[in-house]
Order: structure tokens, then sequence, then C-alpha cells
């Protein structure tokens, strides 16, 4: 067995942030209204994720951010079809190695990056939470048999 613990922390209240158009004006009024500037790719800062060029991920305040929005993009309720799942200790990173073609032991990922990834099957987006645990973002339809490779993987492991 390694020592990792996954906990499965459920749907959250989160939402899909997508920019259109010219995006550089919308973003500037989104920075402002977060207190930072949208994070490029591969990272993540405070509530917000990034997905793709044009595509975050994000938590808090939907009401600020909306009217920061306006109509250049939308704001899109996704909670319902993510469980977040914590992956911590030591042997996070072997975890996500397993079932995956992702170098989760990469010095590069670090704190509060973010990838999207397969593992077994299913896409999963990761942020790095600390050198000590890791957050899942899954497809709910998939959740349950992701976290059973999980357990299963988990209690294989070498030490």
């Amino acid at each position: 067995m390694t020592e990792v613990s996954i906990v499965e922390l459920g749907r959250g209240a989160l939402h899909q942030l997508e920019l259109w158009g010219d995006p550089a004006p919308t973003a500037t009024r989104i920075a402002k209204a977060l207190g930072h500037a949208l994070p490029p790719a591969g990272r993540a800062e405070g509530d917000v994720l990034r997905l793709s060029p044009t595509s975050w991920l994000v938590s808090g305040d939907m009401a600020t951010l909306a009217k920061a929005l306006g109509d250049g993009g939308s704001l899109t309720p996704v909670g319902g079809g993510l469980v977040q799942i914590r992956l911590s200790g030591p042997g996070w990173r072997s975890l996500l190695m397993e079932g995956s073609l992702f170098d989760a032991e990469s010095a590069d990922f670090a704190a509060d990056c973010v990838a999207t990834v397969l593992i077994d099957h299913v896409t999963v987006t990761l942020r790095v939470e600390s050198e000590a645990s890791c957050l899942a973002y899954v497809p709910a339809s998939l959740a349950d048999d992701l976290l059973r490779f999980w357990q299963i993987s988990a209690g294989g492991l070498p030490l």
C-alpha cells in the first residue's frame, strides 16, 4: 500500500467562464473584478483554473464576475457535472501516473499548476494545491469508476 488519501469532496458551485470575440477588453474587466488577471495556460489563481485558451473553471462570487463579463462571454453552471476529489499524502503523484501517460512526478507540476489528462479512460482536470495534495475535477458520470480504480491502485502501489 502507498501513503495516499483519496477524499471525495462532492460537487461544488463551479461555473465555466468562456470569453468570445476579442477577449482582451473582457479579460481586463474581469481582472479588475477578481483583483488579479485570469491565469495563463496550465495555471490557476485563487478560485480560477485555466481550461483552454478562452475558457476557465471558476468558483466564488458569480454576481460580480457576471457583471464584469457583460456581453463578452458566458458563465455557465457546471458544478453538478463535476465531482471534486482530493488526493493527498506522499503517494498522490504516483497514483496519478497509474492508468495515465501524464508525468505527475515532474518538478514543473507544482502548486497552482493545472492539467487536463486522461486517466483510466476518464478526462480529469487536476490542480496542484501544494506539494502534499492535488484536487481532481472528475465528470460525475465516471467518478465512481475512477474512485474505485484509484482505491485499487493505491492498495497495490509499492511504498
